[in-house]
Parts: C-alpha cells; sequence; structure tokens
C-alpha cells in the first residue's frame, strides 16, 4: 500500500488506515472475536494506522486495540486515540490534570507506556484557542506519556486554529465527497505547516456505499437511528448531516461515475485519497469483507480530472445547500 508522511510524527503510514469506532459502540454489535478478524484483515491489507477514542464503548475499542497489539507486537502500526468525549463538555474540563488521567486510562485500555498520537475529541470551540491547553500538550510530551498530538473538529476554523499552533502533528476532520468544505482552506494551509490531515467519515456514515436506500433501517443502537437530527452528538457525524434521502439521491447520482470493477465505496475513498493534503483516511468496517474492500481502495488509479468535476457538479447542486456553511 502507498505510504505518506506524517511530518511532525516522524512516520509514514498507508494511506488506508481504520477507524475503530464501531469496535466500541454506536454502530449496532460487533463481537469481540469479530472486532480481532476485523483489525487482523486490515493490519495483513496493509494497514498501518488504526484511530480510536477513549469514548467508543467507555473504551471497549481501545482494549480491543490492545489485545491486538499483544497479538502482533512488531506490526509497526500507529495507534491514535482521542480525549476529552467522557466529560461534560465544558471549556474548564480540558486541564493539565485531567490529560493526565485520561491518557493514563487510555494507555492502560492499550497496554502501551506511550501513546502515539492524542487527539483532542471535538472539543468544545474555545479550547482550540485555549494557550494552556497547548501548554498541558507540550506537558504531556515532555512527560513521555504521549508521542505526539492532534485534534479532531468538526469545523473548518476550528481546524485553521489548531494548525496555527506548532506543537500540532494532525488534524482529523470529515472529508468526503458530501463535505467538500475542507478543501479550500483548511488542506492548504495545513500542508504549508506540515500538519498531516486525516480524513474521517470518508463514506459519509456508509451513504456513500451505495448500499442503502429508501427502505434501509438501523438497529436501536446505532447513531444513524438515534442521532438524525443530532440528539446525542454534532450532527455533522451522522451521513455528514446530510439529509438521508438527499444523500440517497446524490449517490444515485454519482454511480456512472465509478470506475468498472470497483465499488462505490472505493470509489468514494479514492476520491478522498485523490484531495492534495490527505494523509490517511480512516474509512471503519463492520465485518472483515469491508476492512478488505477499503483497503482495495488504495489500488485504484487516480481519478480522472472529468470524474472530479462530476463529483463537484453533483455536491453543488444537491449537497452545498444542506452542509457547506454549517461546517
Amino acid at each position: 500500500m502507498e505510504k505518506r508522511s506524517f511530518p511532525r510524527l516522524g512516520r509514514e503510514v498507508g494511506v488506508v488506515g481504520l477507524g475503530a469506532w464501531q469496535l466500541g459502540a454506536d454502530w449496532g454489535t460487533v463481537g469481540e472475536d469479530e472486532a480481532l478478524e476485523i483489525l487482523a484483515t486490515a493490519v495483513d491489507g496493509g494497514v498501518t494506522f488504526l484511530d480510536t477514542a477513549d469514548v467508543y464503548g467507555d473504551g471497549r475499542s481501545e482494549q480491543l486495540i490492545g489485545r491486538f497489539l499483544q497479538q502482533r507486537p512488531n506490526a509497526g502500526l500507529t495507534v491514535a486515540t482521542k480525549m476529552g468525549r467522557r466529560v461534560p463538555q465544558t471549556p474548564e474540563a480540558y486541564t493539565l490534570d485531567n490529560f493526565r488521567a485520561w491518557t493514563d486510562r487510555s494507555r492502560a485500555n492499550l497496554g502501551v507506556d506511550r501513546l502515539d498520537l492524542v487527539q483532542l475529541h471535538c472539543p468544545p470551540t474555545p479550547v482550540f484557542s485555549t494557550d494552556a491547553v497547548y501548554d498541558a500538550l507540550d506537558t504531556l510530551v515532555e512527560e513521555e506519556r504521549i508521542r505526539s498530538y492532534g485534534v479532531s473538529v468538526e469545523t473548518c476554523d476550528e481546524a485553521l486554529a489548531a494548525i496555527a499552533r506548532p506543537g500540532t502533528t494532525s488534524v482529523q476532520i470529515i472529508l468526503n465527497a458530501f463535505r467538500l468544505k475542507p478543501l479550500e482552506r483548511v488542506l492548504p494551509a495545513a500542508a504549508e505547516a506540515g500538519v498531516a490531515i486525516i480524513a474521517r467519515v470518508p463514506l459519509a456514515s456508509g451513504l456513500l456505499s451505495g448500499k442503502y436506500d429508501e427502505h434501509t433501517r438501523f438497529a436501536a443502537d446505532d447513531h444513524r437511528n438515534f442521532n438524525r437530527q443530532g440528539q446525542s452528538f454534532d450532527v455533522g457525524e451522522t451521513f455528514s448531516g446530510v439529509d438521508f434521502e438527499v444523500g440517497l439521491t446524490a449517490v444515485r447520482r454519482l454511480l456512472p461515475l465509478v470506475p468498472e470493477g470497483a465499488t462505490m465505496a472505493q470509489f468514494a475513498l479514492r476520491w478522498v485519497l485523490d484531495q492534495a493534503g490527505v494523509t490517511v483516511v480512516i474509512p471503519g468496517a463492520r465485518n472483515p469483507g469491508q476492512a478488505r474492500g477499503n483497503v482495495a481502495a488504495a489500488e485504484l488509479a487516480p481519478l480522472s480530472a472529468e470524474t472530479l468535476a462530476g463529483v463537484n457538479v453533483v455536491y453543488d447542486e444537491l449537497i452545498r445547500p444542506q452542509v457547506h456553511d454549517r461546517w
């Protein structure tokens, strides 16, 4: 698999990683054995970057990855986790003492002495502009609790605030064919600063897989059921904030652009990889077959300029009015 650089981490990672939210919770039930099989399938296919969070299943995702790391101690993996969503979302919670406690818990869950990359997990917007927060993160690096830190953001403005900080290693942001706004300023700013871009929600919560229709129903414990109006967290995390029915129409418009022999999901992932400045894309997988399909997207040829323009047309006509000015 092609690898790209994390400049401030001093590592390269495979361009397709694995997002591990679904191994913890909120995507229906994934058993422990199947979770470990998903991890094995992804890594055997060339994945070297795993992304998790302390809040995914209240630590379950981290613990499962920790078990996998024990099984594959020499796999050369980079594991990124996130912190901050297990407490009430107030800026006052983002303190050095809390950071120490949160990272100690993640280190125990993952079974490591030092975390590769810790990201602030979509905190309240004022956190991104608070000097004391970055001072505390720098202290964690100095104390060798973590190797580096980054941020996971909801908005482009939050991303730009973090990119301006000299210690920020990475920005994780929603980027897909239904979320083009980061292309305007965030990706160019990150490239200029040497900040890695981790593209999350690349399939718009599965909408861009092409597998859903008007009759699709999601389990009660799946956020695509319970968070459609943002009842539990930012609605942009569910279907990228796009109305489900509008998203289905847009996918049907995109289907003719999919290269022969590729799936809609692979096409959507290849689109992300073709955006200048992207370091790694982190699709999730609820079974080994999905993990294999995601990895195969890295083998597709870059999309043509005509195809990329076709995606823009669909976005401008159907998606832009719903999401572009919100995030």
